[in-house]
């Protein structure tokens, strides 16, 4: 322990000065005893001349101060919360493998151009849109995480055709349902980039036998399995890829980010039980669709562009071009994000299972808001894997004037 430093106070002190101003007129720094903070007074311990008539100080009441080097890793934390009941130990596994795919997937994007791993792969998915290379990649490494576990029953991502039944389970029977790269346009200009995923229970196990006569059928059995309401799900989160990698997750009591910290490999809590401001002034839309929009739609939009307003200030306009950057910022800062229908996108440009309803889940666990114009979007009931909706999320007071403009 390091050597305690006396706290010596007293009339001779000399006071040392370069200013012009001369030594009779500065006087000696004479701060009373009790004034002085507790922890310099405990600091003279035994190394300080005792008097008699140094007054005691009053002790501090207990409060635990937090020691800089402590810290609560991720690992740390699903432990405690499957210690207090709020998950149990197979969601702890799988939670923990998601975290390492997010992990994998963080150090290939920040080597992406040194590796050659940028660019299309020449092939599209089911949705008929161009996969990235590392669109490939990441969906791979999330499913081989996931089957390692021996916790996950299905599989649904954006890059396979249908919902994928784990062979290699042995009791697991959680749904897992995720983007592996949300905003994948960004990679090639070093931009934001997410992942995106949800944990469902499923309503009965589906554990499939391989071969060719049962396999359509399995697959059927799957996506029935597979398409429940966001309303059913267990956890949910994202991890942003940007000038932090960042772990944002709700088991359903809050939401919690953790920050990957690159000298330990390990995400450490940063953000504790995030509330969403109840009114913010930041609104995300692609304007460039402007014309596209419902006539409403499009007042509303008018309304935030004019300068003033109620608080004297006018909003700011902000897209990035990837949901996990819009909702993250909106965690922290407020504000509504809009992915709407449209002329030429009747049922939205966003996936429901493994996009609008995990953020949304989240931005409820954080007091926000998601609707899809008429409905909650945790109550849609999806009738396909790759079900597309509109969306508007965010700070609640936002999405209270959006939807008085839309009625």
């Amino acid at each position: 322990m390091a050597e305690s430093i006396p706290v010596i106070i007293s009339p001779a002190t000399t006071v040392f000065s370069t200013s012009s101003i001369p030594l009779s007129h500065l006087r000696p720094f004479r701060q009373p005893i009790s004034s002085l903070s507790c922890y310099a007074v405990a600091g003279a311990g035994a190394g300080a001349a005792s008097s008699s008539t140094t007054p005691t100080p009053t002790p501090i009441k207990n409060k635990k101060k937090k020691n800089r080097y402590e810290m609560e890793n991720l690992t740390t934390w699903l432990l405690k919360q499957e210690q207090a009941g709020h998950i149990d130990a197979e969601l702890t596994i799988v939670l923990s493998s998601i975290s390492l795919a997010c992990k994998q997937i963080a150090s290939l994007l920040q080597r992406s151009s040194i590796i050659n791993i940028t660019g299309t792969q020449g092939t599209m998915n089911i949705q008929g849109e161009d996969q990235k290379k590392l669109d490939v990649i990441s969906n791979e490494l999330f499913c081989n995480c996931l089957r390692s576990t021996g916790r996950t029953g299905i599989i649904a991502s954006e890059e396979e055709d249908v919902p994928v039944a784990v062979e290699e389970t042995d009791s697991g029977n959680y749904i897992v349902v995720f983007d592996p790269i949300d905003g994948s346009a960004n990679i090639d200009i070093s931009l934001t980039t997410g992942s995106i995923f949800g944990i469902y229970a499923p309503d009965e196990q589906c554990l499939v036998d391989y071969d060719e006569d049962t396999l359509d059928q399995a697959k059927e059995k799957c996506i029935v399995s597979v398409c429940q309401p966001g309303s059913n799900l267990l956890a949910a989160g994202y991890c942003l890829y940007s000038s932090s990698v960042v772990f944002t997750i709700s088991i359903g009591n809050g939401v919690h980010a953790f920050t990957l910290d690159p000298a330990y490999g390990e995400f450490v809590l940063t953000h504790e039980d995030i509330k969403i401001p109840k009114s913010g002034r930041i609104y995300s839309f692609n304007e460039g669709n402007y014309d596209l929009f419902d006539p409403k739609l499009q007042n509303y939009l008018d309304h935030l562009r004019k300068p003033g307003g109620a608080a004297g200030k006018p909003y700011s306009g902000r897209y990035i071009g990837c949901l996990v950057g819009e909702i993250h910022r909106m965690l922290l800062y407020g504000g509504v994000y809009g992915n709407p229908d449209n002329v030429k996108a009747k049922t939205g440009n966003l996936r429901l299972l493994y996009e609008c309803a995990p953020m949304s889940y989240l931005v409820e666990q954080a007091g926000g808001k998601a609707t899809d114009g008429v409905q909650r979007i945790l109550d849609i009931q999806p009738k396909q894997v790759h079900q597309r909706t509109p969306i508007f999320i965010g700070s609640p007071d936002e999405i209270d004037k959006l939807m008085a403009y839309l009625a």
